[in-house]
């Protein structure tokens, strides 16, 4: 019988890439003329006021939610995908240092890396694969029978599951949660985190961080050359 491969399940926007590729996409989508130009004052504000610290960064990525799910639709994949081709060039080695060594020394160590994202699996398939992941879920977005997107979103209760993908790996890819490994920013992130032996939370938000305390969980900051543990 084939012995079962340790998990190490990563979160990608925010815990290992550092920003959101969906917010570099849309920013791209927008600069090509292929969102309307107007379109970027819908989330600018709230950009704004995260960065001022008087708004959060929850309601900033959820304004760039919107923007792309409302003008995604009718848009060719062919376009898309030069447009996350020239996002991903310019901005794949934007990584944090503790999580990218953390994968170097996992994938060493023969763990099998799987990612899981609300970003869509069409640009974080090529950034995850290109670090060394073995398997990657994003948002699928529907594709109609010219290869223009409909707009709307393929499993998408599955995908706001991590916990249910990451069931779903286990049992397709014989794995074992003996060792294995979870990194993690966010509240949404909670539910896998508390399947692993080793859950961290890695720059963790408020909510996150307040569930971490409590858990007695690995808190893990990066901050400029540091890394540190709270």
């Amino acid at each position: 019988m084939q012995k079962k491969m340790k998990l190490a399940v990563f979160d990608i926007d925010g815990t290992i890439f550092r920003s959101s590729l969906l917010i570099e996409l849309v920013d791209e989508m927008i600069a090509r003329g292929i969102f309307p130009p107007k379109t970027q004052r819908e989330y600018l504000q709230k950009k704004d006021d995260w960065q001022n610290r008087v708004g959060g960064y929850e309601e900033y990525i959820m304004g760039v939610v919107r923007v792309f799910g409302k003008n995604i639709k009718g848009v060719k994949l062919a376009e898309f995908k030069k447009t996350s081709g020239a996002v991903l060039r310019a901005n794949k080695d934007k990584v944090y240092r503790y999580t990218r060594d953390l994968i170097r020394e996992l994938k060493n160590r023969n763990y099998y890396l799987l990612a899981i994202s609300h970003s869509p699996k069409y640009i974080v398939h090529d950034f995850a694969v290109a670090l060394g992941f073995n398997k990657v879920y994003g948002r699928i977005l529907e594709l109609d029978k010219n290869k223009r997107f409909t707009g709307k979103v393929e499993y998408e209760e599955l995908i706001m599951d991590k916990a249910k993908i990451m069931e779903r790996a286990i049992e397709k890819e014989n794995l074992t949660l003996k060792g294995s490994v979870g990194v993690g920013d966010t509240e949404s992130d909670v539910a896998f985190l508390k399947m692993v032996e080793h859950p961290i939370c890695f720059n963790p938000n408020s909510l996150l961080y307040r569930v971490a305390r409590k858990n007695n969980w690995q808190v893990v900051v990066e901050r400029k050359d540091v890394i540190y543990e709270l």
